[in-house]
């Protein structure tokens, strides 16, 4: 996709998909607009401050203690900031991070008393958003259980851990849910970037099996008549100049033919050629016998075709490959289905060489229009291509019961 325009659709869904979520910061900007929403949450550490501030430690405590609260913020940042939008597996680095926030954790609060317990709060977070979610889910209640464990020593009256629980529990399986949710839009987005490139893929294949088809059909009819020309020329002027103007026709239409099918609007119709086929076949030297009615009902757009598309493929690999003297084409209907037969008395099959793009490419548009395609031998000794395509049951103009039944 790089370098190539998106279509309309695309460029819909990335305007309107905005939400940074799923997304590491790009810029700084983008860096620090999500540090200033984490450090909202860092108002609940007014506790241990004001522990430190008013808790009338002396000098030798304050100035350890406050600097291993710095680091714990710091590192709970670091874990905030770069791992809940990272879809790799942690690295040894998180783990000895967490393990320090609950160091520090324990250490400041058996220390200095219970206003330092909120820390277990952002040990319990920082788990749910660094750690995935089959580790996450343990090490919540693991943190949680250290809280409880730790507060039964600082807080023998058991006042303050209980209003930390929960927070501690709410805010780790919050933090897992945001996860599993980065997780989730991280997938969409990939999902919506492979479905772009499989609609590039699938428009690359229609445009190579339009081309072939389109192409190598013409190109083997201009070199017949331009042949057929030059054995004219110089007896007979006339028809030579005859075959040059039928090089020309075929040239424009051929030219008309590809900027369709680049624009997408290519479907080529029956009686188009038939007429075309017939007149290959004769330029070839191939005497033609073509049976094939006028209009066909139930014969969708999309199924003639396919079927348009494999009586070109089939004419073309004719006067190309097999040699023979006698083509016949036929169209039955029965069963639900429209049958093209398309058999010649030449070589035959040669199953020592893969099938090329042609019949390759004719084999996808058949499925994509719901048929099937069979090459075989013919009766006497040629080759043999049938395809079939279903009839719609309800041909566009047919009266319909009311209310569609």
């Amino acid at each position: 996709m790089t370098g190539e325009a998106w279509p309309q659709w695309r460029r819909e869904v990335e305007e309107a998909d905005t939400s940074p979520m799923g997304r590491p910061p790009e810029t700084r900007r983008q860096a620090l607009i999500k540090l200033m929403w984490i450090g909202v949450w860092l108002a609940y550490l007014g506790s241990p401050v004001g522990d430190l501030v008013d808790g009338g430690h002396p000098a030798a405590v304050v100035v350890p203690a406050a600097l291993g609260l710095a680091a714990f913020v710091g590192a709970y940042l670091v874990l905030a900031l770069f791992r809940t939008s990272d879809p790799e597996p942690p690295a040894p680095w998180v783990h000895a991070t967490l393990v320090g926030l609950a160091a520090l954790s324990l250490t400041l609060s058996l220390t200095l008393g219970k206003d330092w317990l909120v820390l277990y709060v952002y040990v319990s977070v920082a788990c749910g958003a660094a750690l995935p979610g089959r580790h996450s889910r343990w090490a919540v209640p693991l943190s949680a259980g250290l809280l409880v464990a730790t507060a039964l020593v600082v807080d023998r009256s058991a006042s303050l851990y209980p209003e930390l629980l929960l927070p501690a529990l709410l805010g780790g399986f919050a933090m897992i849910g945001v996860q599993q949710l980065v997780r989730t839009m991280r997938e969409l987005r990939a999902a919506r970037d492979t479905v772009a490139q499989l609609a590039a893929t699938e428009e690359r294949l229609r445009l190579a099996r339009d081309l072939h088809d389109l192409l190598g059909h013409s190109l083997s009819l201009i070199t017949l008549k331009s042949e057929l020309a030059g054995r004219m020329l110089p007896d007979r002027p006339h028809d030579a100049a005859r075959q040059v103007f039928d090089i020309e026709s075929v040239s424009r239409q051929a030219l008309v033919d590809v900027r369709e099918a680049v624009s997408g609007y290519r479907r080529p119709t029956l009686a188009t050629e038939v007429v075309s086929a017939r007149s290959a076949l004769a330029a070839a030297g191939v005497s033609a016998r073509l049976h094939v009615p006028e209009r066909v009902d139930g014969l969708t757009p999309a199924a003639e075709g396919a079927l348009a598309w494999a009586l070109r493929e089939a004419a073309t690999n004719v006067v190309r490959h097999s040699g023979a003297a006698t083509c016949v084409v036929a169209l039955e209907t029965g069963g639900g289905n429209a049958t093209l037969t398309v058999s010649d008395d030449g070589r035959g099959p040669d199953h020592s060489r893969p099938a090329g793009n042609g019949l390759t490419g004719l084999g996808e548009r058949l499925v994509l229009a719901g048929g099937t395609l069979r090459t075989s031998r013919a009766g006497d000794g040629g080759f043999t291509l049938t395809a079939v395509v279903p009839l719609d049951p309800a041909p566009v103009g047919a009266n319909r019961p009311p209310g569609g039944e």
